[in-house]
């Protein structure tokens, strides 16, 4: 039944019984009306409002679980969909309009129109993260070979200088050269977060591990990392999301977190890689997402992972990205 005809129908019902009632009720009305007769009247009109208005939110109901889908869904969490009445298919196949009416021919078409828009999301998504890692190897490059090199000839200039300067001007060369060269340490450092080479070069557990030292390094804080001796090959785009999601985590666990452990895991998990970065910071509130936690969802995305945040506040944070094990291919 269409949503016209069930509204209809709905309505007549209530009218009807009302009708019916009217006829074969022992109820006149006078001429002026009198006031148990005025209280008889107005009950009636308040029930057939109150049973229409029930007919009406039970017929409605599907159309109020689709506004409150379409005000929660997030494109970067997929899967949401809305069950369609009659037992369609969620793409709409097999139960056409006699199963569910027009309220089902809209669900279908918005569960279709999220599964576009989150293929379209993943695809810009995917397109913008490579430029991105584009521009990152293109910056690293240019501090490496202009900005690095540049240093490294005002080192050289220095040594010369202070070899042949006085003491009181040798003292303050010496100090111009350690400033120069921990300015030199930093560009190197900015280098490697921007393209890790050594990614590239060692692997994933490598360059986790150079990473992992690294933070502990600038920030401090105690570091344990559980690595898998085994683990499967993946793809170099899957590498490259596992190591970027590493590198957030643990930036944000040292801006935010307030945290004094990290432990940093990778291990296999059936046919699954599993990345865990556990603190024992204040933890962070769900709606508080920002840029970089949803930065982190597009590039699960992007390798078809499932980013997991857990967190109350007081007991830590965990972030565990669940990648798939590329299938082998078959020999031809």
């Amino acid at each position: 039944m269409s949503l016209f005809w069930r509204i209809f129908g709905l309505n007549a019902l209530v009218l009807g019984t009302a009708t019916g009632l009217l006829l074969w009720a022992p109820v006149t009305v006078s001429v002026p009306v009198l006031l148990t007769e005025a209280f008889i009247l107005v009950g009636g009109l308040g029930v057939m409002l109150v049973a229409n208005g029930a007919l009406l939110r039970w017929g409605l109901a599907p159309l109020d679980r689709l506004t409150r889908l379409m005000g929660t869904v997030d494109l970067l969490r997929p899967g949401q969909r809305l069950p369609v009445p009659g037992g369609a298919g969620r793409r709409g196949g097999g139960g056409g309009r006699g199963g569910g009416g027009e309220v089902s021919e809209l669900i279908r078409t918005f569960n279709a129109m999220l599964d576009r828009l989150e293929h379209e999301r993943a695809t810009s998504s995917a397109r913008a993260l490579l430029a991105q890692e584009a521009e990152r190897r293109r910056i690293a490059q240019e501090l490496h070979d202009e900005v690095g090199q540049g240093m490294t000839a005002i080192l050289l200039v220095l040594k010369r200088a202070a070899d042949d300067a006085p003491e009181p001007l040798r003292g303050e060369l010496h100090q111009v050269q350690e400033i120069t060269r921990a300015s030199l340490d930093e560009v190197r450092r900015l280098v490697r977060r921007l393209r890790p080479g050594v990614l590239e070069d060692l692997g994933l557990v490598s360059a986790l591990t150079s990473l992992t030292q690294d933070f502990a390094t600038h920030t401090g804080l105690r570091v344990v990392r559980r690595f898998d001796a085994e683990l499967p090959a993946l793809e170099p785009e899957t590498e490259l999301v596992l190591y970027r999601v590493a590198q957030e985590s643990l930036t944000n666990t040292a801006r935010h977190a307030d945290a004094t452990r990290v432990e940093v895991a990778l291990r296999r998990a059936g046919e699954a890689v599993v990345l865990e970065i556990t603190d024992d910071g204040r933890g962070i509130e769900a709606p508080c997402e920002g840029a970089g936690i949803r930065g982190m969802r597009e590039r699960a995305l992007l390798a078809g992972a499932a980013l997991d945040i857990s967190s109350t506040p007081a007991t830590g944070t965990r972030i565990r990205l669940t990648t798939p094990v590329p299938a082998l291919r078959k020999p031809s």
